[in-house]
């Protein structure tokens, strides 16, 4: 049986339990960093030592960071469909979890941390306000991307929109006046309806 180590608030535990809800996977989570605390503790470092969450064991496999626990469970159980089985599909999913790292994340963090991490008198409002729109021309390339394609690897949904969708699903509530983006709304959308994104993403806590 999977096991995961982490909060279910976290964005990158979202990303792997959203996976093993999509592929239906027999699971447990343990409730662990943020307010749980036990990350810093060696128990857990001698799993993961980076000290920070998701980390993933499959039959005494361990695995951490996030989008790679993501390819494997897509790759063990998900093949041909949560893992393309074209490789130029394959590759472009792979693109997009690194676009997701080095671009989107960046961009996101400081309009997140501003918002959600820092009381309102101690608030950057230019840090925050530059960080909106940066994140916002991250979303404009999704758009753009996603007027020939119908999600982010090909015509059907695979592992390749689920770290990108974590930050739009965060962006979409950190920018209530967003401007409207028909294609990235369009995606947005059905990504919203799949019950494994509604069970493990929408309906936690946004802290």
């Amino acid at each position: 049986m999977l096991k995961v180590w982490g909060r279910a608030t976290s964005g990158n535990v979202q990303k792997v339990m959203w996976a093993i809800g999509e592929l239906q996977l027999p699971h447990v989570r343990i409730d662990l960093g943020g307010p749980f605390g036990g990350n810093n503790e060696q128990p857990y470092l001698a799993l993961n030592p980076n000290g920070v969450v998701p980390t993933l064991e499959d039959d005494g496999f361990v695995l951490w960071e996030s989008n790679a626990c993501l390819r494997y469970i897509a790759a063990k159980y998900g093949a041909g469909s949560l893992e393309p089985g074209d490789p130029g599909e394959y590759a472009s999913a792979g693109r997009w979890h690194d676009w997701q790292l080095t671009t989107a994340a960046p961009a996101l963090h400081p309009l997140f941390w501003g918002l959600m991490r820092t009381a309102p008198e101690e608030r950057d409002a230019a840090a925050i306000d530059a960080a909106r729109i940066k994140t916002e021309g991250c979303m404009r390339i999704l758009d753009s991307y996603l007027s020939r394609t119908a999600y982010l690897a090909g015509d059907t949904f695979s592992m390749g929109d689920i770290p990108v969708a974590i930050i739009a699903y965060r962006y979409r509530r950190l920018s209530p006046d967003r401007p409207t983006m028909a294609n990235f709304d369009r995606w947005y959308g059905e990504i919203e309806r799949r019950p494994a994104f509604q069970e493990h993403v929408l309906e936690i806590p946004f802290v």
